[in-house]
């Protein structure tokens, strides 16, 4: 493989693209600095293929990354291969207002065909290559300048090493048939929604106090309100105010700007400041929460009850079963909260549709539906349906 040395001009970013561009597949990744900005500081890409590979410093004077973009977001051709690449997809979204796509995270895939649930880049390149990466330089600075050799090796492994891993985790999805399976999962990667900042919605990060609407309608006007400052001052949301002191607000409103030092999580100087005369004027203008904002009740049947509670119990049991058996995350197969509200008589479920139903939900239900049973065969826990232990049964009682 060929590894170019970091690009800090236009015209071999340019070059190297209209390469890349005739790929089946590019891996890219990204290094980037968000400590302490609201915005995370793009400080280095890197991407490649099978052939070559090469880190692009987005800091250096002049640089124009429109030809990167133009292949990340518009080339339809190529597919753009990550590793735990939400926060790369965001970085994109926030300089081109686009995702990445056709897209592909090999640790959502590692899902279909393993049982790891998040597996790390590291472990993920020894498991496939049985090599160990010098992670020495993973924290370092890297918006100071000049790059160090060491930074820029480290860097560029990080797609080098993907580029000969992603091949083998692809073959190993088509022999299983499982490749169907993470449609929908990185379609989720991909979609914008997840990554844009519209103040209107960043209410529903925030763990809401009940279902009061006006209690829901100060929390969305407060968390609007931090949004704007966080983003006018570029520094992270939670230094503006933390979550939790949010949603006490937002419960508990103050009086008057004075109240503001007895809550906790804000300083004395919150009773003649700025900031919190601009947070009183919000809480004043706020409104309830129009019925169609409310956030949906989640999918409950019945109560659980002692015996409910243990069918969920047996149903996560069957759940480490079924994965341990086809080699796959539990996670990617469904939820606690899911299989709790089977329990309870839900039907209307993700775990009962498509692939999800054919590879554990049939099973979950006849569990639920007393269908299915829990037995020991040469020392290992496995599921039989109770018809064929009546039937084993009686043949051993015919046989005695």
């Amino acid at each position: 493989m060929k590894i170019h040395e970091l690009i800090t001009t236009t015209e071999p970013l340019r070059e190297l693209c209209e390469r890349l561009a005739k790929s089946e597949f590019v891996c890219v990744d990204t290094e980037f600095m968000r400590e302490n900005t609201y915005w995370p500081e793009l400080c280095l890409i890197q991407i490649g293929n099978e052939e070559e590979a090469a880190a692009v410093d987005p800091l250096a004077d002049g640089i124009d990354l429109a030809p990167l973009w133009e292949l990340m977001c518009d080339n339809e051709d190529v597919l753009k291969v990550f590793h735990a690449g939400g926060q790369d997809v965001e970085i994109v979204f926030n300089f081109t207002g686009k995702t990445p796509h056709p897209i592909f995270d090999t640790q959502i895939a590692m899902m279909a065909i393993s049982q790891s649930e998040q597996i790390g880049y590291a472990n993920l390149v020894e498991s496939w290559l049985n090599k160990t990466i010098d992670k020495g330089a993973r924290f370092t600075d890297w918006s100071r300048r000049p790059l160090t050799d060491r930074q820029i090796e480290y860097a560029i492994g990080d797609v080098t090493y993907l580029a000969t891993i992603f091949p083998k985790i692809l073959n190993k999805l088509i022999k299983t048939g499982r490749g169907a399976w993470l449609n929908a999962e990185m379609d989720k990667l991909a979609d914008p929604a997840n990554y844009e900042n519209d103040g209107d919605l960043a209410w529903r990060r925030i763990r809401s106090p009940g279902r009061n609407p006006t209690v829901l309608g100060r929390l969305k006007a407060l968390a609007a309100w931090r949004e704007s400052e966080a983003q006018h001052k570029n520094i992270p949301r939670g230094r503006i105010v933390r979550d939790e002191t949010l949603a006490d607000i937002a419960s508990h409103p103050p009086k008057k700007q004075s109240d503001l030092a007895k809550v906790r999580g804000l300083s004395q100087a919150w009773r003649d400041n700025e900031i919190g005369k601009r947070l009183l004027k919000v809480l004043e203008k706020a409104e309830p929460l129009p019925k169609e904002e409310m956030p949906e009740k989640a999918k409950r049947g019945a109560p659980l009850g002692k015996e409910g509670a243990l069918v969920a119990d047996l149903l996560k049991l069957l759940l480490k079963i079924r994965a341990r058996e086809i080699d796959i995350a539990a996670r990617l197969l469904t939820r606690a909260d899911e299989m709790e509200a089977l329990a309870a008589g839900v039907r209307d479920l993700p775990i009962l549709e498509g692939w999800r139903y054919e590879v554990f939900g049939k099973d979950a239900l006849e569990l639920v539906e007393g269908k299915l049973a829990f037995a020991v065969k040469n020392g290992k826990l496995t599921m039989t349906h109770v018809d064929d232990m009546a039937e084993e049964l009686a043949e051993r009682q015919a046989a005695e």
